[in-house]
């Protein structure tokens, strides 16, 4: 135990006792106003969900051993606490026990999440690179789209269902972990459907940890927004975008967000990202609308750096998706 645990327990017993006077001891039993098994408990506001009870704890365990970290860590790894990623998994992930977490700064900032680049290695080693994207909960109140895409998605509680919709702290931090599995599963099932997006290590509470797409001195890929190509490579990357389109709507899925921001170009090559807000389009009453808002967000960006419609061809593309996802 620690030493100032004993020094907590001599403080109550140095506290001056109160006697009770003769009033307060001929006081009828029933009439007292001390009562404890039949008074229900106080209301706390913010109740934490279990795995982000769980992931604080870890994280105030790793603050009373800080000193124990080997220099410029910040936590020791958390992959043994975590919902960890689809097999066969890759080789550079980092699955011991005795590695540690160094946060390197953030990469991007969301209106529901932060994105900061993680180095995960053994001591002395050089470690791998991860993006540890980190939902915000309790403290924010931003999570404006999740109505929609939550259509079709139900707690078990009707507690916890009452909690969301009212939007209470702790209906806030259902959310933002809803948002955290959501993402986990959508990106678990489509890396082992072989689509383009990182491969998803682990969840801990409201933090996934995924592959960082990028250099390794830590630039990360750019967004298809910033990327100025080529005709001959803006073509292909269309290509590239509409496969994944297609991909998803085989699975009965619809990014729901789907844009140049969300979409990275990393050697050529197309990634899916941002993926929380994934929609069922046969489960969904909107599936229609989210399946012709991807592909107006994305060909309109393609279409204002010059490629046609006579090679977008959205109305066609639209109809294929429809019936991909059975849902025509």
């Amino acid at each position: 135990m620690r030493q100032h645990d004993s020094d907590d327990f001599d403080l109550f017993d140095e506290r001056p006792s109160r006697r009770r006077t003769r009033s307060e001891d001929d006081t009828p039993r029933a009439r007292r106003t001390t009562r404890f098994d039949d008074e229900p408990a106080p209301a706390r506001r913010g109740r934490l969900t279990e795995g982000e009870r769980v992931r604080l704890a870890k994280l105030r365990d790793d603050a009373y051993t800080e000193n124990q970290l080997p220099d410029g860590a910040d936590r020791w790894s958390t992959w043994d606490d975590a919902e960890h990623g689809p097999l066969p998994r890759p080789d550079w992930v980092v699955t011991e026990l005795a590695a540690v977490d160094i946060d390197l700064g953030v990469l991007k900032t969301g209106k529901e999440a932060d994105v900061h680049l993680l180095r995960r290695g053994l001591p002395g080693t050089p470690g791998t690179l991860l993006a540890a994207k980190r939902y915000r909960s309790d403290e924010h109140k931003l999570f404006h789209r999740d109505a929609g895409y939550l259509e079709g998605r139900r707690m078990r509680r009707s507690r916890e269902m009452r909690a969301i919709e009212h939007r209470t702290a702790f209906g806030r931090n259902l959310i933002a972990e809803q948002w955290a599995v959501a993402e986990f599963a959508a990106l678990s099932r489509l890396w082992t459907l072989g689509a383009p997006v990182p491969y998803p290590v682990q969840r801990n509470g409201t933090e996934l940890l995924l592959e960082f797409l990028g250099e390794d001195d830590g630039t990360a890929a750019p967004r298809l927004a910033q990327v100025r190509p080529e005709p001959a490579e803006l073509k292909d990357l269309w290509f590239q975008a509409t496969a994944a389109l297609e991909l998803l709507a085989s699975e009965g899925l619809a990014h729901g967000d789907l844009s140049a921001y969300n979409l990275l170009v990393h050697r050529g090559r197309l990634v899916v990202i941002d993926l929380p807000q994934v929609v069922d389009v046969v489960a969904n009453p909107g599936g229609v609308e989210f399946l012709a808002r991807d592909v107006r967000n994305l060909a309109g960006w393609f279409h204002g750096r010059g490629l046609g419609e006579h090679v977008t061809n959205t109305g066609e593309l639209l109809a294929e998706l429809v019936s991909t996802a059975g849902i025509g």
